[in-house]
């Protein structure tokens, strides 16, 4: 049996802060590179470094490949913005 939901409006992000796209996208923003780190496997090493992102409800932190930020934010590399 169904019941009656009441939503919270206090959960509701305005569309405007976020800027969505006319295709309902939206680009993620990157604030801070956080942290570098090399994992070692059996044939190769991968660097991946911690990302803060923008745009999410609360500002959140993942790992990356280091190789796809280079290509996408190359000025942040330039200037040794990455801690050791």
């Amino acid at each position: 049996m169904l019941k009656k939901c009441m939503g919270d409006p206090s959960l509701i992000i305005p569309t405007e802060d976020i800027g969505i796209k006319d295709s309902l996208s939206y680009e993620e923003i990157l604030l801070q590179i956080l942290d570098r780190q090399v994992r070692k496997l059996r044939t190769k090493e991968v660097a991946s470094v911690k990302v803060l992102w923008r745009n999410q409800f609360v500002e959140e932190t993942t790992w990356e490949a280091e190789e796809d930020m280079k290509k996408r934010y190359p000025h942040l590399f330039e200037s040794g913005g990455i801690p050791n």
